[in-house]
C-alpha cells in the first residue's frame, strides 16, 4: 500500500497522507512525492484546487525521526542545514508557492512539521478532534519547517512564542480562536466540507486566485509601495485572462460568470 494517496476528481487534486500506523509521519519519499504533486498541480490546467488530508487519528506527526533523519550518528557540519533546505523547507515552500489554492483538511493530530504543513496551506479546516502541537521543544530542538516564519505572521510573536516555548497541545477550538484555522467542523463533516470548499474554488477564476495568493503572501514581507506596485502589476496581468473578460461580460449582462480557469 502506498504511503500517499492521490487522485484528481472534478478538477480538484486530492492528496491523502496514508500511513496511519505512524500518524502519517513523513518519510523522505512521502515528502518528495508530496512536493512533486504540488508542483504538478501548479502546472496542470486541469487542476484548479488542492485538498490535503490524512487517514486515521493523525493529520501528520511531522518528519519520521525513526526513519534515520533523527539519528545521532556523527554528522559533518552543514549536513543538518542541507537536509532542512532540501527537505522540510522545500515542502513548506511548495505549499506556499503552489499556484492553486490548497486546503488543509486536518483530521487529527498535526505536530511539528505536520502542523507547519497545515499552517502553510491557504485555507485550514479542522475536525473537532484535531490538535496542533509545536513539539520541537519537547525534543530539545529548534522549530523548523518554516514555523518561526509562519506562526508570527498568523498569530503574532507572543502567541507564537507561547506555543513554541511550552509545546502544549492546542485544540481545534483554541486554534480557531487564535486564528490558526478557518473553521472547525464535526469529525464526520470534515471530508464533506473540504469537498464543498474545493468545489467552489475549482469553479473560480483560477489565475486570479493564483495572483491573489501571491499578493497576500508577499505582502507580509513588503512595504506599502512594493505591495501597491505588485498589486498593479498583478491586475494588469489578470486583465489578459479569459476569466477576467468573462467576469466583466457577466457583470454587464447581469448573469453569473462561468469561469474556465484560463
Amino acid at each position: 500500500m502506498s504511503d500517499l494517496g492521490h487522485d484528481v476528481r472534478e478538477q480538484v487534486s486530492h492528496i491523502t497522507l496514508d500511513r496511519p500506523e505512524a500518524l502519517n509521519a513523513l518519510t523522505p519519499g512521502m515528502r518528495d512525492r508530496l512536493i512533486g504533486l504540488l508542483e504538478e498541480a501548479s502546472a496542470d490546467p486541469g487542476v484548479r484546487a488542492v485538498v490535503l488530508t490524512g487517514t486515521g487519528r493523525g493529520f501528520c506527526a511531522g518528519a519520521d525521526l525513526r526513519g534515520g533523519s533523527g539519528s545521532t550518528a556523527q554528522r559533518i557540519p552543514g549536513d543538518v542545514a542541507r537536509v532542512l533546505r532540501v527537505g522540510a523547507q522545500r515542502l513548506v515552500s511548495a505549499v506556499l508557492d503552489c499556484e492553486k489554492p490548497v486546503i488543509a483538511a486536518v483530521n487529527g493530530t498535526a505536530a511539528g512539521l505536520g502542523a507547519h504543513l497545515a499552517f502553510a496551506c491557504d485555507l485550514i479546516l479542522a475536525a473537532e478532534s484535531a490538535r496542533f502541537i509545536e513539539v520541537f521543544v519537547r525534543r530539545g530542538l529548534v522549530p523548523d519547517g518554516g514555523g518561526a516564519y509562519l506562526l508570527p505572521r498568523l498569530i503574532g510573536p507572543h502567541r507564537a512564542k507561547e506555543l513554541m516555548f511550552f509545546g502544549d497541545a492546542l485544540s481545534a477550538t483554541d486554534a480557531e480562536r487564535l486564528g490558526l484555522v478557518n473553521r472547525v467542523v464535526p469529525d464526520g463533516e470534515l471530508e464533506k466540507t473540504a469537498r464543498e470548499w474545493a468545489t467552489r474554488l475549482a469553479a473560480g477564476p483560477t489565475r486570479s486566485l493564483a495572483l491573489t495568493k501571491q499578493l497576500v503572501n508577499a505582502s507580509l514581507d513588503a512595504d506599502r509601495a512594493t505591495a501597491f506596485t505588485a498589486e498593479a502589476a498583478a491586475q494588469e496581468i489578470n486583465m489578459t485572462t479569459e476569466d477576467a473578460q468573462e467576469g466583466l461580460r457577466a457583470f454587464v449582462g447581469r448573469r453569473s460568470p462561468e469561469f474556465r480557469g484560463r
